[in-house]
């Protein structure tokens, strides 16, 4: 059974080191694993859906729950699934940064990444929309 899980958390390291460390695991991890997703960082937070099996993007979690990198983890969406949506990327990227901020203002009340403050619903609708104008990087 396949499962889609979206949670934000905020990184304890901000640099670019750390940011691409979590990268280079998720992407030696993923494949091994059969998940695939989509990570989304700026401002300290990191917003991340990930897909696959339910018992390995359950393991998954739990592992990110306990990772000292992470804090502030919350889950923000978690449903069953027929299809990948993020199938083509082991975990893409995004970087916050370089995007426009008019697709951060339509989503929330201000032009920053703050998944805290918007539903499951609207972050994934962002992820979407990332996807739609390219902004993903790192595919496969």
């Amino acid at each position: 059974m396949l499962v889609r899980l979206l949670y934000v958390s905020r990184a304890v390291d901000e640099s670019p080191q750390a940011i691409e460390n979590i990268l280079a695991q998720c992407r030696q991890y993923n494949p091994v694993s059969g998940i695939t997703g989509i990570l989304c960082y700026g401002g300290n937070v990191f917003l991340q859906a990930i897909e696959g099996g339910r018992t390995s993007v359950n393991a998954l979690y739990a592992h990110i729950l306990k990772d000292p990198r992470h804090k502030d983890v919350e889950l923000l969406q978690y449903e069953e699934i027929t299809e990948r949506r993020f199938g083509g990327w082991t975990m893409g990227q995004v970087n916050v940064a370089k995007i426009n901020t008019s697709i951060l203002l339509k989503y929330s009340e201000r032009a920053e990444l703050n998944p805290y403050g918007v539903s499951g619903r609207v972050s994934f609708a962002l992820l979407e929309e990332l996807m739609a104008t390219a902004s993903i990087m790192g595919r496969a």
